[in-house]
C-alpha cells in the first residue's frame, strides 16, 4: 500500500504587500529622522530644538507615508479595477474568443493544444474571471493592491524607526549627540535590513549592507548641509 507523503511547502510572496511597505516605512523613519536630527545637531541648534524638530519630523513623516502609500497604491488597485471591468466585459461577449485566448497562454507554456483547451474550459466553468486575472492579467489575492494596509503599515512602521534615533536625543549627552545618533541609526538600519531578509527569505548580508550604506550617505549628507547652514549662520 503506497503511503502518502504530504509536501509542505512555504512560500513568501503572500507577504510582499506588506512587507514592501513595513520595510520602507521603517527604513524611510531610521533614516529621515536620524538625518534631521544630525543635521539640526551639526548647525549647533539647542537640545530642545533637537528634539522638537525630530518630533516634528516623526509627525510629518507618519502622515506622508500613510498619504502617499495609500494614494500610490490606490493607483494600482484602480489600474487592476479597470483591466478586471475590462476582461468581464469581454467575457460577457465572445466566450469562444476568451477561451481560445487563455488556452493559447497555456500552449506559449509547453502545454499541448488539446490539454491547454481542456484546462481553460475547466477553469473558466469554475470561475472565468479569475482564471484570466490570474493568467492573463498576472493579477491573484496574494500580489493583488491593499491600500489601507499599505497605509496603515506604513504610518506605523514608520513611527517605530523614527522613535529609535529620536530616543537616542533623550539619552545621548548633547557634545556627543551626533556621532552617537550616527552609529546608533546604523546599528538600527542594519537590523532592519537583517530581518526584513530574514522576513522575505532573501539573503541577509546583501539587504543590510545595502540598507546601511544608504542611510549612511544619507546621514553623511545631511550633517554636511547642517554644517554649512551653522556655519554660514
Amino acid at each position: 500500500m503506497t503511503r502518502l507523503r504530504l509536501h509542505p511547502e512555504r512560500h513568501l510572496v503572500s507577504r510582499i504587500g506588506w512587507l514592501r511597505a513595513a520595510v520602507l516605512g521603517a527604513n524611510d523613519g531610521i533614516v529621515s529622522t536620524a538625518s534631521l536630527i544630525i543635521g539640526v545637531a551639526a548647525a549647533a541648534a539647542k537640545p530642545g530644538d533637537i528634539l522638537i524638530a525630530g518630533v516634528a519630523g516623526l509627525v510629518a513623516g507618519a502622515m506622508s507615508m500613510a498619504a502617499g502609500e495609500y494614494v500610490s497604491v490606490s493607483s494600482q488597485s484602480d489600474t487592476e479595477q479597470a483591466d478586471l471591468a475590462r476582461e468581464r466585459a469581454e467575457l460577457s461577449g465572445d466566450v469562444d474568443a476568451e477561451i481560445r485566448e487563455l488556452a493559447g497562454i497555456y500552449v506559449k507554456r509547453g502545454v499541448d493544444s488539446t490539454t491547454a483547451d481542456i484546462v481553460a474550459r475547466q477553469l473558466m466553468a469554475k470561475d472565468a474571471l479569475a482564471a484570466h486575472a490570474h493568467d492573463e492579467l498576472g493579477i491573484s489575492e496574494m500580489t493583488t493592491a491593499r491600500p489601507i494596509q499599505a497605509a496603515l503599515t506604513s504610518a506605523a512602521t514608520f513611527t517605530a524607526g523614527a522613535a529609535l534615533p529620536l530616543a537616542i536625543v533623550i539619552f545621548a549627552p548633547a557634545p556627543w549627540l551626533v556621532v552617537i545618533e550616527a552609529i546608533a541609526s546604523l546599528l538600527f538600519l542594519a537590523v532592519l535590513g537583517a530581518v526584513g531578509a530574514r522576513a522575505g527569505g532573501a539573503p541577509v548580508w546583501v539587504a543590510t549592507i545595502r540598507v546601511t550604506f544608504w542611510g549612511a550617505l544619507a546621514m553623511a549628507l545631511t550633517a554636511g548641509i547642517g554644517l554649512l547652514v551653522g556655519t554660514a549662520v
